[in-house]
């Protein structure tokens, strides 16, 4: 069941939403060659509870972070461990905020250092994808509009893998709620989307192909031929006209700029 936000339903997400964008440029700020990515799951959580609001992902469905941090080959749901960043890793970041009631979720990946260029463009067409299906977010349109407009994009202009087995959902009061916002699809499909509906859309796409690999932690996805995958996600409330983006990449892409370790993208996409 689709549960529509009011306005000042919809501020409040903004918030938890907000939060998260604060911290995942607390961790652009501090990400570099050397530091564990439990380390960094330490900073965040004490970043998020300093500022008044809960970790979404700790302790749902058992999960013990803060972070799900998952680096080159693995596309979600990475444990935070002993685990060293090294200079080339690429390094997806999902964080989830409860705050006031109601949860943000957003995604970044981070390329530390010399990365390839197979990485850096990987990148850029997975974050360009995520607008691609911020732009079909309107009433009047279906799902399917968004998933045919990040697969399209991905898959049939840049011939990257799209990622069928995990997808997007609808936020709120709680971490998942209904529609799934799949990352393929077929246009004029799904659910219809109407004003104060808010979902995350968040592509995930592997440099090679689509399909992927569970590993024995019960968490960890991995591109079944060991590729890289990136991750960008986004909190979005269905407008009239445009989407209303609730998340923010602004203060990440600050803190890119800021951080000597990290790979400067020559351009700003989005």
């Amino acid at each position: 069941m689709i549960y529509y936000k009011t306005q000042d339903e919809l501020n409040l997400i903004r918030k938890s939403s907000l939060l998260v964008s604060d911290t995942l440029a607390m961790i652009a700020g501090i990400l570099k060659p050397g530091v564990t990515t439990e380390w960094l799951d330490q900073q965040a959580e004490s970043f998020i509870t300093g500022h008044g609001g809960k970790p979404s992902f700790k302790g749902y469905k058992g999960y013990k972070h803060t972070l799900c941090i998952s680096v080159n080959d693995q596309v979600v749901h990475g444990i935070p461990s002993a685990r060293e960043i090294k200079n080339g890793d690429v390094v997806s970041v999902d964080c989830g905020v409860f705050m006031n009631g109601f949860h943000g979720d957003s995604a970044f990946t981070f390329l530390v250092g010399e990365v390839s260029m197979d990485a850096v463009n990987l990148a850029k067409a997975t974050r360009a994808s995520l607008y691609k299906g911020i732009e079909m977010a309107i009433a009047g349109n279906r799902i399917g509009d968004i998933s045919y407009a990040i697969q399209h994009y991905a898959e049939t202009v840049h011939g990257y893998g799209v990622v069928r087995e995990l997808v997007g959902h609808g936020i709120g009061k709680k971490l998942h709620e209904d529609p799934e916002v799949p990352n393929f699809g077929t246009r004029g499909h799904g659910a219809k989307m109407q004003e104060g509906m808010t979902i995350a859309i968040e592509p995930m796409i592997n440099l090679g192909t689509r399909n992927v690999v569970q590993e024995n932690d019960g968490w960890t996805i991995r591109t079944k031929d060991g590729k890289v995958s990136c991750h960008y996600e986004h909190t979005v409330a269905v407008m009239k006209d445009k989407a209303d983006i609730l998340s923010s990449f602004d203060q990440i892409d600050a803190a890119i700029a800021s951080n000597v370790n990290l790979y400067k993208e020559k351009e700003t996409i989005g």
